[in-house]
Protein backbone atom coordinates (compact mmCIF):
# COMPACT_ATOMS: atom_id res chain seq x y z
CA UNK A 1 0.00 0.00 0.00
CA UNK A 2 1.19 3.54 -1.03
CA UNK A 3 2.00 5.64 1.73
CA UNK A 4 0.07 9.34 1.28
CA UNK A 5 2.57 11.81 1.82
CA UNK A 6 0.22 14.47 2.09
CA UNK A 7 0.33 16.61 4.97
CA UNK A 8 -2.10 16.76 7.02
CA UNK A 9 -3.71 19.90 6.41
CA UNK A 10 -4.14 18.93 2.88
CA UNK A 11 -6.16 15.08 3.34
CA UNK A 12 -7.61 17.42 5.78
CA UNK A 13 -9.09 19.70 2.86
CA UNK A 14 -9.43 16.97 0.39
CA UNK A 15 -12.07 15.04 3.21
CA UNK A 16 -14.12 18.06 3.77
CA UNK A 17 -13.93 18.88 0.34
CA UNK A 18 -15.23 15.49 -0.31
CA UNK A 19 -17.82 15.54 2.17
CA UNK A 20 -19.60 19.06 0.38
CA UNK A 21 -19.66 17.84 -2.66
CA UNK A 22 -21.15 15.09 -1.60
CA UNK A 23 -23.45 17.03 0.36
CA UNK A 24 -24.27 19.89 -2.72
CA UNK A 25 -24.45 17.43 -5.82
CA UNK A 26 -24.90 14.01 -4.14
CA UNK A 27 -27.70 14.51 -1.76
CA UNK A 28 -30.30 16.36 -3.61
CA UNK A 29 -30.58 12.96 -6.20
CA UNK A 30 -31.48 10.72 -3.04
CA UNK A 31 -34.86 10.81 -1.84
CA UNK A 32 -33.28 9.68 1.47
CA UNK A 33 -29.22 9.80 2.24
CA UNK A 34 -28.41 9.28 5.96
CA UNK A 35 -26.27 10.45 8.19
CA UNK A 36 -22.62 9.51 8.13
CA UNK A 37 -22.83 8.70 4.80
CA UNK A 38 -18.76 8.50 3.36
CA UNK A 39 -17.99 9.49 -0.47
CA UNK A 40 -14.66 8.35 -1.67
CA UNK A 41 -14.41 10.57 -5.50
CA UNK A 42 -18.02 11.37 -5.03
CA UNK A 43 -17.82 12.95 -7.93
CA UNK A 44 -17.44 9.70 -10.06
CA UNK A 45 -20.37 8.56 -8.11
CA UNK A 46 -24.06 8.68 -10.78
CA UNK A 47 -27.18 8.30 -8.93
CA UNK A 48 -30.26 8.50 -12.00
CA UNK A 49 -33.83 8.51 -11.30
CA UNK A 50 -35.73 7.80 -8.55
CA UNK A 51 -36.65 7.34 -5.93
CA UNK A 52 -33.29 6.18 -4.74
CA UNK A 53 -32.48 5.82 -0.46
CA UNK A 54 -29.55 4.97 1.36
CA UNK A 55 -29.24 4.37 5.02
CA UNK A 56 -27.11 5.79 7.38
CA UNK A 57 -23.40 5.15 7.59
CA UNK A 58 -22.86 3.74 3.98
CA UNK A 59 -19.49 3.71 2.41
CA UNK A 60 -19.43 4.20 -1.39
CA UNK A 61 -15.82 4.07 -3.06
CA UNK A 62 -15.98 5.35 -6.97
CA UNK A 63 -12.69 5.94 -9.38
CA UNK A 64 -11.96 7.28 -12.68
CA UNK A 65 -12.33 4.09 -14.04
CA UNK A 66 -15.03 2.44 -12.14
CA UNK A 67 -17.81 4.69 -11.66
CA UNK A 68 -20.65 3.44 -9.38
CA UNK A 69 -23.92 4.11 -11.19
CA UNK A 70 -27.71 3.56 -8.93
CA UNK A 71 -30.00 3.89 -11.83
CA UNK A 72 -33.96 4.14 -11.57
CA UNK A 73 -35.55 3.94 -14.88
CA UNK A 74 -39.10 2.84 -15.14
CA UNK A 75 -41.83 3.33 -17.51
CA UNK A 76 -44.38 2.54 -14.74
CA UNK A 77 -47.02 5.29 -13.36
CA UNK A 78 -45.73 4.10 -9.40
CA UNK A 79 -42.04 4.02 -10.88
CA UNK A 80 -39.53 1.84 -9.80
CA UNK A 81 -37.29 2.17 -6.58
CA UNK A 82 -33.69 0.96 -4.96
CA UNK A 83 -33.61 1.20 -1.23
CA UNK A 84 -30.27 0.31 0.42
CA UNK A 85 -29.78 -0.12 4.11
CA UNK A 86 -27.50 1.26 6.89
CA UNK A 87 -23.75 0.25 6.75
CA UNK A 88 -23.61 -0.86 3.62
CA UNK A 89 -20.17 -0.59 1.74
CA UNK A 90 -20.05 -0.33 -2.12
CA UNK A 91 -16.95 -0.79 -3.87
CA UNK A 92 -15.83 1.01 -7.56
CA UNK A 93 -17.61 -0.44 -10.55
CA UNK A 94 -20.76 -1.29 -8.65
CA UNK A 95 -24.26 -1.00 -10.97
CA UNK A 96 -27.35 -0.86 -9.65
CA UNK A 97 -30.25 -0.71 -12.32
CA UNK A 98 -33.86 -0.93 -11.21
CA UNK A 99 -37.20 -0.85 -13.78
CA UNK A 100 -39.35 -2.47 -10.74
CA UNK A 101 -37.51 -2.63 -6.94
CA UNK A 102 -34.50 -3.57 -5.72
CA UNK A 103 -34.03 -3.65 -1.73
CA UNK A 104 -30.80 -4.24 -0.04
CA UNK A 105 -30.42 -5.41 3.51
CA UNK A 106 -28.24 -3.30 6.04
CA UNK A 107 -24.67 -4.33 6.58
CA UNK A 108 -24.22 -5.24 3.07
CA UNK A 109 -20.92 -5.37 0.92
CA UNK A 110 -21.00 -5.34 -3.03
CA UNK A 111 -17.52 -5.90 -4.11
CA UNK A 112 -16.07 -4.31 -7.72
CA UNK A 113 -17.38 -4.50 -10.57
CA UNK A 114 -20.90 -5.88 -8.85
CA UNK A 115 -23.81 -5.80 -11.48
CA UNK A 116 -27.42 -6.01 -9.74
CA UNK A 117 -30.69 -5.53 -12.40
CA UNK A 118 -34.34 -6.17 -11.94
CA UNK A 119 -35.16 -6.37 -15.44
CA UNK A 120 -33.71 -7.48 -19.29
CA UNK A 121 -33.83 -3.69 -20.39
CA UNK A 122 -35.33 -5.43 -23.60
CA UNK A 123 -37.55 -7.67 -24.93
CA UNK A 124 -36.20 -11.10 -26.02
CA UNK A 125 -38.43 -11.28 -29.30
CA UNK A 126 -39.13 -7.48 -29.87
CA UNK A 127 -35.74 -5.83 -28.61
CA UNK A 128 -37.44 -2.62 -29.46
CA UNK A 129 -39.34 -3.08 -25.78
CA UNK A 130 -37.58 -0.62 -23.70
CA UNK A 131 -37.87 -2.77 -20.48
CA UNK A 132 -38.39 -5.88 -21.06
CA UNK A 133 -39.32 -8.58 -18.60
CA UNK A 134 -38.94 -7.35 -14.68
CA UNK A 135 -39.15 -8.39 -11.14
CA UNK A 136 -37.89 -7.54 -8.76
CA UNK A 137 -34.14 -8.22 -6.42
CA UNK A 138 -34.28 -8.32 -2.80
CA UNK A 139 -31.17 -9.14 -0.69
CA UNK A 140 -30.89 -9.96 3.06
CA UNK A 141 -29.13 -8.42 5.59
CA UNK A 142 -25.43 -9.11 6.32
CA UNK A 143 -25.01 -10.06 2.81
CA UNK A 144 -21.71 -10.37 0.59
CA UNK A 145 -21.08 -9.79 -2.62
CA UNK A 146 -18.02 -10.80 -4.28
CA UNK A 147 -15.86 -9.17 -7.24
CA UNK A 148 -18.07 -9.45 -10.61
CA UNK A 149 -20.94 -11.00 -9.58
CA UNK A 150 -24.11 -10.18 -11.63
CA UNK A 151 -27.65 -10.49 -9.82
CA UNK A 152 -30.42 -11.24 -11.77
CA UNK A 153 -34.23 -10.10 -11.79
CA UNK A 154 -36.36 -11.99 -9.44
CA UNK A 155 -33.73 -13.20 -7.58
CA UNK A 156 -33.90 -13.56 -2.96
CA UNK A 157 -30.77 -13.46 -1.26
CA UNK A 158 -31.31 -14.75 2.16
CA UNK A 159 -29.07 -12.65 4.92
CA UNK A 160 -25.73 -14.12 5.97
CA UNK A 161 -24.88 -15.63 2.82
CA UNK A 162 -22.07 -14.87 0.88
CA UNK A 163 -21.73 -15.12 -3.22
CA UNK A 164 -18.65 -16.02 -5.19
CA UNK A 165 -16.15 -14.00 -7.20
CA UNK A 166 -17.58 -13.92 -11.15
CA UNK A 167 -21.09 -15.72 -9.83
CA UNK A 168 -24.52 -15.16 -12.59
CA UNK A 169 -27.20 -15.19 -9.69
CA UNK A 170 -30.52 -16.59 -11.55
CA UNK A 171 -32.11 -18.37 -8.65
CA UNK A 172 -33.02 -17.72 -5.05
CA UNK A 173 -29.64 -17.91 -2.07
CA UNK A 174 -30.79 -19.33 1.34
CA UNK A 175 -29.83 -17.50 3.93
CA UNK A 176 -26.66 -18.26 5.62
CA UNK A 177 -25.00 -19.92 1.99
CA UNK A 178 -22.25 -19.82 0.30
CA UNK A 179 -23.36 -19.86 -3.80
CA UNK A 180 -20.83 -19.50 -6.63
CA UNK A 181 -20.64 -20.57 -10.20
CA UNK A 182 -22.19 -19.90 -13.30
CA UNK A 183 -25.09 -20.16 -12.74
CA UNK A 184 -24.52 -19.76 -9.09
CA UNK A 185 -25.69 -22.73 -6.51
CA UNK A 186 -25.05 -23.25 -3.19
CA UNK A 187 -21.76 -24.58 -2.22
CA UNK A 188 -22.17 -25.24 1.65
CA UNK A 189 -24.01 -24.08 4.70
CA UNK A 190 -22.60 -21.42 7.25
CA UNK A 191 -23.23 -22.17 10.73
CA UNK A 192 -25.33 -18.94 11.94
CA UNK A 193 -24.19 -17.53 15.15
CA UNK A 194 -20.24 -18.39 14.35
CA UNK A 195 -18.34 -15.11 14.68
Amino acid sequence: MRRDHRPYILKRLDLNFQKWYANHFLRPQFEHLGRGCSFMKPWHVEVFGGPVSLGNYATVIATPDRKVRITVWSDLQERGKIEIGNFALICPGVRISAATEIVIGESCMLAQGTFITDSDWHGVYDRSLAIGNTAPVWIGNNVWIGDSVIICKGVRIGENSVIGAGSVVVRDVPANAVAAGNPAVVLKTLEPGRP
